[in-house]
């Protein structure tokens, strides 16, 4: 799993050694793989970059033997919003041309991955840039990175985040970062380098509620249908209200959904069919279903469940119940339910969660708690309640897809 760093692209401070050292022991004892990102914003009166800390801060890391990955800025199409001068997309393929001379002069990461340009929103300038740095330096970078954002400041209630068509428009962005990707570099890897369902650090009481889970599921199950294999996430802790732990370390909803679609979920995509339309997305065609359903082989990592299983996921925007019933070789299997609500008053705002009606909570400071599933019985229909989510594992069904 990937976890991202950076300088913060909003100041010229540099993170101290101390401060690193921290960061990576942090990374390395997580089993988390650092992908760092480099201030870009020092700049030379020619407006190219400025390298001269990063060269510093590579050769500290490679001294310390510390394995990380890089990455040039965030959201380039911005630095002009900061008061700096904007670039083109030439100008950033000759930064990452220079970044990448850098890493190989710093012999410990001359074989060091690099990602970017990490993009905003596909919109008609955002566009143009990282078309241009496509064009002049795709090469340069091992995997096109660029970052969705649903909504803007303005959002203030909680039905702004169920709306179907705001979940749709990541299907439009994704299918054009593609189409721009498959142009000037056909065959690159393409991530979704930055994702929060609201941007600049989201929305008080909505970004790190219930709410906004929705959103989170429907990006990762999005992402995995268009083949963007891996997508980072805004952020884990302290940043604004998009964090999926609060100040004292408690989980907060995206955090569970995240956990267990982690254990539950593989990476191999099924096709599904309801009531006999297909699902997958097609390019320019906005689906705008308030019950969204997505099929994966159930994760080789879960001890729980061999392989050759399978693991449905299932958004219900729906204000009321909605009733599922699997067909074809699916319908008389026993299902495993893990089903996800929000706990308390608050309702879709509230920052805690039920799994099968049980709260989910810490052990202690370091002890998860266990995953109970809720055996249905062969045949039995799925009944998803109003605003809710569910995985729904079938097990020792053999299928063939899920069996390599």
């Amino acid at each position: 799993m990937l976890w991202r760093c950076g300088q913060c692209w909003k100041s010229a401070l540099r993170l101290q050694q101390a401060s690193l050292d921290k960061l990576y022991n942090f990374a390395d004892c997580a089993g988390l793989q650092l992908l760092y990102s480099l201030n870009a914003l020092q700049r030379n009166s020619d407006t190219c970059w400025n390298s001269s800390n990063a060269l510093s801060l590579l050769k500290y890391s490679a001294s310390k033997k510390y394995n990380m990955s890089w990455e040039l800025g965030n959201e380039p199409n911005g630095y002009s919003d900061l008061g700096r001068r904007g670039i083109n997309g030439s100008v950033l393929a000759q930064d990452h041309q220079q970044l990448r001379n850098l890493l190989q002069s710093v012999r410990f990461y001359s074989r060091s991955a690099l990602y970017g340009p990490n993009t905003g929103l596909p919109r008609k300038s955002h566009a143009q840039l990282l078309e241009g740095f496509l064009k002049n330096g795709g090469s340069m970078v091992d995997v096109v990175t660029w970052q969705h954002y649903y909504t803007g400041r303005r959002v203030s209630k909680v039905d702004d985040f169920l709306k179907t068509r705001l979940l749709d428009t990541l299907n439009d962005q994704i299918t054009k970062v593609l189409k721009i990707v498959n142009t000037h570099a056909p065959g690159k890897r393409v991530w979704l380098g930055g994702f929060g369902p609201a941007w600049a650090a989201g929305t008080s009481n909505l970004s790190d509620t219930f709410a906004a889970s929705f959103l989170w599921l429907n990006t990762l199950g999005m992402s995995a249908l268009h083949g963007i294999d891996v997508v980072l996430r805004h952020s884990f802790f302290d940043y604004g209200f998009s964090r999926m732990v609060d100040q004292n370390f408690t989980p907060l909803p995206d955090y569970w959904l995240s956990l267990l679609f982690k254990r539950l979920v593989g990476q191999r995509v099924l096709g599904v069919q309801v009531a006999g339309l297909q699902r997958r997305p097609r390019p320019g065609r906005v689906i705008r279903d308030k019950l969204r359903i997505y099929a994966h082989c159930t994760s080789p990592r879960s001890q729980s469940y061999v392989r050759g299983s399978i693991t449905i996921f299932i958004i219900n925007l729906h204000r009321s119940r909605k009733k599922i019933k699997l067909a074809g070789s699916l319908r008389n299997r026993s299902v495993q339910q893990y089903l996800l609500q929000p706990l308390g008053a608050e309702g879709l705002q509230s920052r805690s969660v039920l799994l099968n009606g049980e709260p989910l909570q810490m052990v202690d400071d370091e002890s998860l708690p266990e995953f109970r599933p809720r055996t249905l019985r062969p045949g039995r229909t799925i009944a998803m309640p109003p605003t809710s989510i569910g995985f729904y594992v079938i097990r020792n069904i053999n299928a063939y897809a899920c069996r390599r």
